[in-house]
């Protein structure tokens, strides 16, 4: 099974929506808050442009966002 981590922030609704997303798919994923400067410093290392979380990475390869994981999983 492929390894799914999820970069999120704290109040973020689209962060919440693509966890949810993936509970209700039964698809584990490990969750990285970025308010923790370490956490934030990774992400910004794997995806140096992205300005927004979440930020969805399955195994090596960078989904995207919520619209991305959303889009990946409708099947389109």
């Amino acid at each position: 099974m492929i390894n799914i981590e999820i970069f999120t922030g704290p109040g973020c609704s689209y962060c919440t929506a693509a966890k949810n997303l993936l509970k209700a798919r039964n698809l584990p994923f490990v969750d990285h808050d970025v308010s923790g400067p370490e956490v934030l410093q990774e992400l910004r290392r794997r995806v140096p442009h992205a300005r927004t979380v979440p930020q969805i990475f399955a195994g090596d390869e960078h989904v995207g966002g919520f619209d991305d994981l959303s889009h990946r999983l409708s099947g389109h």
